[in-house]
């Protein structure tokens, strides 16, 4: 909330250990940092890019014509409008975000810029206001790890994709075991660094989903950003940023 304030008074973003690191000087990350292009951040309505992911799930998640695809924890939208230029105007993308002032912003970007393909809706990514089998691909920016409840969210994504559709998210797991320390800690969690979870835990909730092809792509040059989202280097030496990636088993080719 107080990331989305500030960027409607003027700011570039944030706020103090607010989600992935969010610096007190409310500048954003540099998202070529986290793996988009000048043209993705210059192709989306000013002001949807607010620095907050840990990657770029839209350039590994094969968005076609025609799909649907769902955003959790969309945010001020700049995910959701990059893949509305992918899925065209036959297409939809969802966004959903448990914060009304992300959603007020998301939804003024979309009209003012007339993004007819684009829904924001308010809601929980483990309750998520989406009907079963309606999906094609999911995708994520650094949100899961902030979930207290990890399984569940993966049950949803399982529910609510097509047979055939995918998931393919950009989250933070933990390459070494976290201390009950650090993980009781808001204000690491809050950073989107002391929820990540190990790479077996989050494979294995996935399988539980009932998943296949599991593939879960840790990234070690993402240190590099990651050791600016706290002074806890004890922590930030622990985590990356990974690519997650699974599918729904069934045929989707009738999904266009």
């Amino acid at each position: 909330a107080k990331v989305a304030q500030a960027a409607n008074q003027g700011d570039a973003c944030g706020t103090s250990n607010s989600c992935c690191g969010v610096p007190s000087d409310l500048q954003s990350i540099d998202s070529s940092r986290i793996g988009y292009t000048t043209t993705d951040s210059e192709s989306v309505p000013e002001g949807a890019d607010l620095g907050l992911g840990c990657g770029n799930p839209n350039a590994l998640a094969k968005i076609q014509i025609g799909h649907t695809v769902l955003d959790l924890g969309s945010g001020a939208g700049f995910d959701c409008f990059l893949a509305a230029q992918q899925t065209g105007p036959h297409g939809q993308v969802i966004g959903v975000d448990m914060t009304p002032e992300m959603i007020s912003k998301a939804r003024g970007l979309a009209q003012s810029e007339q993004y007819r393909n684009v829904d924001f809706r308010l809601g929980e990514i483990e309750h998520l206001p989406i009907p079963d089998h309606s999906v094609d691909v999911v995708i994520s920016n650094c949100v899961i790890n902030l979930s207290p409840n990890k399984q569940q969210v993966f049950n949803e994504c399982f529910r609510v994709l097509k047979a055939g559709g995918h998931l393919t998210i950009s989250d933070v797991v933990a390459i070494a075991p976290l201390d009950e320390g650090m993980k009781q800690d808001l204000a690491l969690y809050s950073a989107c660094l002391s929820g990540a979870s190990p790479i077996d835990e989050l494979s294995q909730w996935l399988s539980n989903s009932g998943f296949i092809d599991i593939r879960i792509q840790p990234k070690q040059e993402s240190q590099s950003f990651i050791k600016d989202w706290s002074d806890n280097t004890d922590v930030t030496q622990r985590v990356q940023s990974a690519i997650i990636e699974a599918v729904k088993p069934g045929s989707n080719k009738g999904c266009c």
